[in-house]
């Protein structure tokens, strides 16, 4: 098994995409990429310590491939955008892959540079790619929060329409 940590937004928002792929084992949503130790959502929410909410995806690579963990990434938020994911500002919205393998680094620079060489958005890809240094879990009413909160607006607003995306791209 491996891991990856990646940011797109709200962590809610790809927390459930993830959970659907064939291959992944386990997804944790919490913070990484900044520089407080232990942070809360209280704390992260407010874009003070650096961090940016994220996924620790756990896969297996003989089921599924880093390079299609990235193709769902790039495709179910916008790459493009810094700082911001819809209506969601801040530094702690940004997409941003940390990884713990150098052979990651080097797919996912590869990955974006043959995103913008296709030039598959009208602007360029913004994706920061950084050393993940410390992964810290999300608080529990976090975690799943998709299916626990099915009916919740921005759950209906913004979620199912990625998961509609997602299925429509990727489920067959």
């Amino acid at each position: 098994m491996k891991t990856i940590v990646l940011g797109g937004g709200c962590f809610w928002c790809m927390d459930p995409i993830f959970r659907m792929t064939d291959g992944v084992s386990k997804v944790v949503v919490g913070y990484a990429g900044g520089m407080k130790k232990n942070p809360s959502y209280r704390d992260v929410v407010y874009g003070k310590t650096g961090h940016a909410e994220v996924l620790q995806i756990t896969y297996d690579p003989e089921k599924i491939e880093l390079k299609k963990i990235f193709e769902i990434f790039f495709t179910i938020h916008d790459p493009t955008t810094m700082n911001q994911q819809g209506a969601d500002k801040g530094t702690q919205y940004r997409s941003i892959i940390l990884y713990e393998d150098d052979k990651d680094m080097i797919l996912a620079h590869q990955i974006i540079t043959d995103l913008n060489n296709a030039k598959v958005y009208e602007n360029p890809v913004v994706t920061e790619v950084v050393s993940l240094e410390e992964f810290y879990s999300a608080e529990d009413y976090h975690q799943d929060y998709f299916n626990k909160n099915p009916e919740q607006s921005y759950c209906q607003l913004v979620i199912t329409p990625k998961i509609e995306k997602f299925n429509k791209v990727f489920k067959k």
